[in-house]
């Protein structure tokens, strides 16, 4: 009886220790189950590139790894899932790599003005030395980046008046991110930076709350912002990237074929991602043209010289030189 009773003991807590790591036995075979978590809707590049991970991965391992996507924050918001990741959660979340440097402090760097100067050079950054020691940093605090190279576009400046240099900023309230970074870089180019929730920025340019807004042109043209603004600035001051990070104790708990595979595949999926942002950059450009929306071009030599202030800001010129003599920039 006593031995019956060992037995259903062992196999209760081997089913939960597997339960625990994402991992379930099925036809006989361990399945290494994964949520991944984005804030973006189901239609967006970023989603539709982790549906083609999920795919690829289930073809590749035989259904041993199973990948569920869950868009539009069904899992919770970014900070909540990635702590879960810590823990050791068998779930991941697309993230603004700003928010990584709570872990490695570098890698607030990656939200600069003009810290890369194209996206290709941006998508070469996370094949370096430097960028891999990142890796390897953000590993030792629980968490596993499958990839920055999850590309949501180059943030442009909408406004009411024509912005074609830097003084052309000056006085105009521009709704911008939070971080520091962002804040700084706003008035290195002349700009008064204003906090404004996303959602409130079509009523703020209406009402005349704010004079501007800096954002990319997938967000731009799903909250319809061309409808209370004239001109676009082709500026491109920050190209905006993001991460795919998981639990690196699960991560850890895959056979190591599936590791590497699974790392490869992440890449993969971005760089299809980045590719669909970019197609999808046109598209819409083109629909907000035909509503009446103007495209300015811009030297961007001008704004660029005038954000380069921010690395001294930050305390980043090192860092940034760096990243420069690595990219050949």
């Amino acid at each position: 009886m006593k031995k019956c009773m060992c037995l259903v003991l062992v196999v209760l807590l081997s089913a939960t220790m597997l339960f625990a790591q994402g991992g379930k036995e099925s036809d006989g075979k361990k399945v290494y189950e994964l949520k991944l978590s984005t804030v973006l809707t189901d239609t967006d590049p970023i989603s539709i590139g982790l549906g083609q991970l999920a795919k690829s991965m289930d073809e590749l391992t035989g259904g041993e790894v199973k990948i569920e996507v869950y868009p539009s924050s069904q899992l919770g918001d970014t900070a909540d899932v990635l702590e879960q990741a810590k823990s050791g959660a068998n779930v991941g979340v697309v993230i603004d790599t700003g928010m990584l440097a709570d872990y490695v402090p570098d890698m607030a760097i990656y939200t600069g003005p003009y810290v890369f100067d194209s996206v290709k050079n941006a998508r070469a950054f996370i094949e370096t030395d430097l960028f891999q020691s990142w890796d390897a940093q953000l590993a030792t605090h629980g968490l596993r980046d499958l990839g920055c190279n999850w590309y949501q576009g180059a943030r442009n400046f909408l406004t009411s008046t024509r912005v074609v240099q830097p003084s052309d900023l000056k006085g105009l309230r521009v709704r911008t991110m939070g971080s520091k970074v962002a804040q700084e870089s706003m008035k290195a180019m002349g700009a008064t930076p204003t906090s404004l929730a996303w959602s409130e920025a079509y009523s703020g340019l209406q009402s005349k709350v704010i004079d501007s807004v800096e954002a990319q042109t997938t967000a731009v043209y799903g909250s319809s912002l061309h409808e209370v603004t004239k001109y676009l600035a082709k500026t491109e001051h920050f190209l905006l990237y993001t991460g795919l990070v998981i639990s690196e104790k699960w991560f850890q708990s895959l056979p190591e074929n599936y590791r590497t595979l699974l790392v490869q595949e992440a890449i993969k999926a971005g760089d299809y991602a980045t590719e669909l942002t970019l197609q999808k950059e046109v598209e819409y450009n083109k629909l907000m043209a035909e509503k009446g929306l103007t495209f300015v071009d811009v030297d961007k030599n001008l704004f660029k010289e005038a954000s380069a202030k921010v690395y001294e800001t930050m305390g980043w010129a090192d860092l940034k030189a760096k990243i420069d003599a690595q990219l050949g920039q």
